[in-house]
């Protein structure tokens, strides 16, 4: 089993949050070197069930357009799907030129659950685990910088993130009798980790890993290493300038009567709102 190495220093929240403002706006200066220069950008997030990279992603998204960085969390196969070439439903989600492209979860499906919990066949890994170290290497190939993370976390603080989602309503969607079960194969889910990396952390597209037992720690490292294997630029925007309003020509709002107002729920609030 593989517990915490010992007591982990939790980053401080003030440290945290000033990090992550000042990593925030180095991501909108990538964003828009990527829109300027064309550039095409992947990053894969992949790790255990409960290892961060969701809240990670968010971070990462939180002040970029969307239209620039796309998220991309695919569902379970259709049976159309399962009976494709198994990247071609990734590779409709790459990005054209000027885009970034998160993908919560990627083609290593296959190499984690699906290996794990039987959805494949021996054939179908086999052939994955040939295939994919091509595949990466014609997306690198073809221009896409691609970026792959791998959040580790131990057992002992997987089990408790996923209590504390238990006894939180308001996260409780994030468990599955998916999750709850990669708590019985563990040690799978490590052998089948140990045997992808053999397989595919490549010189073309290495896998780097995050050590996720402080979610705080995990982000800001992750960010700015990303940042760091970037080779953007701040591009230099024309000045904007708010135009004068013109003047009234006459026109009338309609009475608020003809129109369906969403009702003033504040007002019942009670004092103090």
């Amino acid at each position: 089993m593989s517990k915490a190495p010992g007591k982990v220093k939790r980053l401080r929240r003030a440290v945290y949050e000033r990090e992550l403002l000042r990593l925030q706006a180095e991501l909108v200066k990538l964003q828009e070197w990527v829109r300027a220069e064309g550039a095409r950008v992947v990053v894969v997030f992949e790790g255990r069930d409960a290892a961060g990279k969701g809240s990670t992603i968010k971070r990462v998204s939180e002040y970029l357009n969307p239209r620039v960085a796309r998220i991309v969390a695919l569902p379970a196969p259709t049976d159309r799907e399962r009976t494709q070439w198994y990247f071609q439903r990734y590779v409709e989600h790459l990005p054209a030129a000027g885009e970034l492209v998160l993908f919560d979860r990627s083609w290593y499906n296959r190499a984690g659950v699906e290996r794990v919990m039987g959805f494949c066949t021996q054939q179908e890994y086999t052939r994955f685990l040939h295939q994919c170290p091509i595949f990466e290497r014609l997306l690198v190939e073809d221009g896409i910088m691609l970026r792959k993370y791998w959040f580790s976390v131990s057992d002992a603080e997987q089990e408790r993130r996923f209590r504390s989602r238990l006894d939180d309503p308001m996260r409780r969607w994030k468990l599955s009798p998916m999750d709850l079960e990669s708590i019985m194969r563990w040690e799978d889910y490590s052998r089948a980790k140990d045997e992808m990396f053999v397989h595919t952390d490549i010189p073309e597209a290495p896998w780097y890993v995050v050590e996720s037992e402080d979610k705080r720690r995990a982000r800001i490292n992750m960010i700015a290493h990303l940042l760091s294997t970037v080779p953007y630029a701040e591009v230099e925007r024309p000045p904007l300038e708010l135009p004068p309003r013109p003047a009234p020509k006459g026109y009338e709002r309609p009475p608020r009567e003809m129109q369906t107002q969403v009702p003033d729920h504040c007002a019942t609030l009670g004092p103090g709102r």
